[in-house]
Formats: structure tokens, sequence, C-alpha cells
């Protein structure tokens, strides 16, 4: 079992940024990859940005260029650095971590953003 813990979440205003964090332990496999996923109140969990095991990256539309996800292996922490945030990007948002090899999946409690001027 692999524990994700988000931090960093907040109030933040309009154009503002906030840098999300996510520290992961147990026990980690070999090879997986890493998500940032949000959540508004009835609404469907949906993907925010992606690293893959080689260290691509990937992003849902609405946040390319302004979002970045970045891994620090040895660290075992994932981030996103939200810049320009708009009122739509408020939401919880929740780090997983997925096994390749059996996808198994992990995910932390969430921490929850608020943009709001």
């Amino acid at each position: 079992q692999v524990q994700l813990e988000e931090s960093g979440g907040g109030l933040v205003r309009p154009g503002g940024s906030l840098r999300l964090s996510c520290t992961f332990s147990g026990a980690i496999p070999s090879i997986y990859f890493m998500e940032w996923y949000r959540q508004v109140p009835g609404k469907e969990r949906e993907m925010v940005a992606q690293v893959t095991p080689v260290g691509g990256s990937n992003y849902r539309d609405s946040v390319k260029g302004r979002f970045t996800i970045s891994r620090d292996v040895v660290g075992h922490t994932l981030t996103l650095q939200m810049n320009n945030v708009k009122p739509e990007d408020a939401a919880v948002y929740y780090c997983k971590l997925t096994n390749v090899r059996t996808r198994d999946e992990n995910w932390g409690q969430g921490t929850q953003v608020t943009v709001s001027s």
C-alpha cells in the first residue's frame, strides 16, 4: 500500500499562483505514474495532469500553459505548480499513484483550492 498526502491548497486570487505538493511513501512500486485530479461537488473527478514513468507529462487542455506537474523521485514528492489560476480551477485536488504492472491505484485525501478575489 502506498500512502499519499497532499498539501498546499488554500485561497488564491484569480491570476495568482499556488503550488500543491503530494508526498508519497510505503510500498512504492518500481514503475508507476502519477496524476493530479480535481473534483467539484456534483461533478466527476477529472484528470488535470499526469507524469509518466519516464518523466513525460500530459495535461488537460484547460490547464495547458498554466499548470506544471513535476516529480521528485528521490524525495517522493509530486508537485503541481498552478499559475494564472482561474475561478474554474477551484476544486479539491487529489494526487494518484498507479502501479503500472498491477494497475493498483492509490489516492491521497485531497486538498482544497479556492479561487476568489
